[in-house]
């Protein structure tokens, strides 16, 4: 499913905010215009030292009233991309205004001759069965973008990126379907205070020439309380990915920042089954928490639809990366002809430079339906900027389903964790419940597969003090050519989460990753 309405911290539905901003150019010499990051940033700056002014929105009430079904009948025509004549692969359409994107977003595409701003003209869209007075388009503006690549065919354009709604952008590559969306910035995400959400209210595209096989977005960001410029340099393939290099500064302190934010859903899967009877065992658009940490240790946090908030923090020096992924590429454990969740990308977060001393942060939002992004990772740095001191960081996005090309060959990973009912098989062959109940968790990997079956393989296990441990066995998996592991255990307090951790040892050596686990309170 292609969701273009974006969820965030339970805050509902985000907005787009845009107010034309104008931006003053140097000429350089041999008569073409330069651009870069700067050029953004003095807006950025200058937007931080001044009070922020929320920008008005000009919608007439046939659009902002308008239904979820009609705002989808309005569809912009091929023929009017930008670049569709020219000698590019890459192509530019544009969303129109509706419902919640209530506020014009200023795009403006860079050439070599200038910065010209694209023109907002109503024959650029097609309005289906929706009766719109011609009067009502005057002064209208875009809502949002997306780009448009030669994929999968090189004679079919199909979608590569798209912005639209606040800073959310979503990306994909060769053979993926939309999945999770990539923020600019995340402000005071799950706090009581509420959290902001920063707007991209102005865009610089810039146009590439014929042999160019990357694409360049500029953006301004803006909220009441930080401003920030970015740079994007897109780069379609099998793996897509968005180099990101930022400048952000803060109106006013705020208590968290994060960086490098993903947004994405889950509802159910193995490790936590549907409630209701569902022919679909597994449904998200990512599986679980992946940390490469500064110290080498690679950590994996299966996700959980909760029954309350829950944030989970794990302290991280320098990382080497951190990113929800899509573990499961089977279409047998989603069985959704519709929505292709096998095929939704993983969002690897790949820090350029060191980020310092800081942590990241897993949001848990209960939702009751797959309409509602409720999971949310970012990086908080632990040394937050001034007001109007710049605060510089890059980063690169991978959107990839190759995640075994990111992880570390020498360290098996967890393929899989599933729940169950604890049980003790009686003499006469039965299983009776015992009250306990099961994670089932699979380790996999090029390192294990090499080891005989009777290798002496062990577990480094931990537990928090609200469950007693009953069970800790390790078996080979001839199957998988990996090892399972089994917990069972009882919880003494239902009503608070239960904090595991597991690893699989060769005496001193690790043999994997470190599968880190929140069984959620039950109420």
């Amino acid at each position: 499913m292609s969701r273009t309405v974006h969820f965030a911290a339970g805050a509902g539905k985000s907005r787009v905010w845009g107010m034309a901003l104008g931006l003053s150019m140097s000429l350089f010499a041999g008569s073409s215009w330069a651009f870069s990051l700067d050029d953004v940033a003095v807006k950025a700056e200058k937007l931080a030292a001044a009070g922020y002014a929320a920008p008005q929105s000009n919608l007439p009430a046939v659009f902002r009233q308008m239904a979820f079904a009609d705002y989808q009948q309005l569809r912009f025509r091929g023929d009017k991309a930008l670049w569709h004549e020219a000698q590019t692969p890459f192509e530019v359409q544009f969303y129109h205004q509706g419902m919640h994107f209530d506020v014009p977003v200023r795009i403006n595409e860079i050439t070599a001759e200038g910065v010209e701003r694209v023109r907002y003209d109503p024959e650029m869209f097609d309005f289906g069965n929706v009766q719109v007075d011609p009067a009502a388009l005057e002064n209208l503006g875009f809502a949002g973008f997306k780009v448009l690549y030669p994929l999968n065919e090189p004679d079919k354009a199909d979608e590569l990126i798209t912005l639209l709604g606040a800073s959310y952008f979503r990306v994909v590559g060769k053979g993926q379907v939309y999945g999770l969306s990539a923020r600019g910035l995340a402000i005071d995400t799950a706090l009581p205070s509420g959290e902001e959400f920063p707007h991209f209210r102005e865009f610089w595209i810039e146009r590439p020439e014929a042999d160019r096989r990357n694409l360049v977005i500029y953006a301004l960001l803006d909220s009441p309380r930080a401003t920030g410029a970015y740079r994007m340099v897109v780069t379609p393939g099998k793996d897509s990915t968005v180099d990101v290099q930022a400048r952000v500064y803060l109106r006013e302190p705020v208590e968290k920042l994060g960086l490098g934010a993903l947004t994405s859903m889950y509802l159910f899967g193995a490790n936590q089954p549907s409630r209701q009877l569902n022919y679909r065992p597994q449904l998200h658009d990512s599986e679980g928490l992946a940390i490469h940490a500064g110290n080498g240790e690679w950590i994996w946090r299966p996700l959980n639809n909760p029954k309350r908030l829950a944030i989970s923090s794990y302290s991280v020096e320098n990382p080497r990366g951190f990113g929800l992924l899509q573990r499961t590429r089977d279409f047998g454990r989603y069985e959704d002809l519709d929505d292709r969740y096998e095929l939704r990308p993983s969002a690897w977060v790949e820090p350029s430079g060191d980020w310092g001393k800081g942590h990241v942060e897993l949001v848990e939002i209960p939702t009751p339906d797959e309409t509602n992004d409720n999971i949310v990772a970012f990086w908080v740095p632990e040394q937050r900027p001034e007001p109007r001191e710049p605060l510089d960081f890059a980063y690169r996005l991978h959107f990839t389903m190759d995640e075994p090309a990111l992880h570390d060959p020498a360290l098996a990973w967890v393929s899989q964790t599933r729940l169950s009912t604890g049980d003790v098989k009686q003499s006469n062959l039965i299983r009776q419940p015992d009250g306990s109940m099961a994670l089932i968790v699979d380790f996999t990997g090029p390192n294990l597969a090499e080891l005989p079956a009777d290798s002496p393989v062990t577990t480094r296990v931990s537990i928090d003090d609200n469950a007693e441990l009953v069970e800790n066995s390790l078996r080979h998996n001839p199957a998988s050519g990996g090892w399972r592991l089994t917990l069972r255990l009882k919880v003494r307090n239902p009503a608070r989460p239960v904090e595991l951790r597991a690893a699989l040892v060769d005496g001193e050596k690790t043999l994997s990753e470190t599968w880190s686990y929140q069984i959620p309170s039950n109420e």
